[in-house]
């Protein structure tokens, strides 16, 4: 896996670049602000962006901008983001494309070394990976919308978990059901939401836009 990586922060740059070296990455490039970041994506066409959020010279979302606009010109361009706090904006323009290959993880999560390999190799690979404080964060603010509250403790429950971008196996393990009863949940979650089979979308991404959209 080809990685490059945005990181204005020192320490945790070289962190991120000695991870990712040990679990046997190739690191393209790593930079500290937007210009780079963007040279980086142009020049490398990496098979996966880790990118903070804000960035010199601001330090707003320089980052987000330059990640998003990368996916313009390359679409489905793996993306993964990290931020220091919650920021359902950010998430939602993210994955506002509803192409995949997108995940939004706290910076704590580096801490948990193989979840965060995984995640990383999951958005790489196609898949949308949701930090679990930031769909908690979305439950708790749109729990009420229609159709939203349409759903059952139950299902919004394996949509969290859904959310976070795990299978239905592992969706299944951690609820202590069957992996038939997710893909029987995940169903009518997908009815309810009017979330039609086909295949141009991404129904796991479409109703994780379910949280995000206004």
């Amino acid at each position: 896996m080809r990685v490059v990586i945005a990181e204005d922060l020192a320490l945790l740059r070289d962190g991120l670049v000695r991870i990712f070296q040990a679990y046997g990455c190739e690191v393209l490039d790593a930079v500290r602000d937007a210009p780079s970041l963007r040279r980086a994506l142009t020049v490398h066409r990496p098979d996966i962006a880790v990118v903070d959020v804000r960035l010199p010279p601001t330090f707003t979302d320089e980052g987000l901008r330059t990640a998003i606009e990368a996916r313009e010109r390359v679409p489905g361009l793996p993306v993964l983001v990290l931020s220091q706090y919650v920021e359902q904006l950010y998430a939602r323009e993210l994955l506002s494309d509803r192409a995949g290959a997108v995940g939004y993880l706290l910076k704590d999560r580096v801490m948990e070394v193989d979840q965060f390999i995984g995640a990383v190799r999951q958005v790489a690979a196609g898949g949308t990976v949701m930090d679990p404080d930031v769909v908690t964060a979305l439950l708790d603010h749109r729990s009420t919308d229609p159709p939203l509250r349409a759903l059952t403790p139950r299902e919004r429950e394996v949509l969290a978990l859904m959310s976070e971008g795990r299978t239905n196996a592992a969706i299944a393990s951690r609820l202590l059901i069957s992996e038939k009863a997710v893909s029987k949940h995940s169903n009518n979650i997908f009815t309810k939401l009017g979330l039609e089979q086909s295949e141009h979308d991404n129904r796991r991404v479409l109703a994780v836009l379910a949280y995000l959209q206004a």
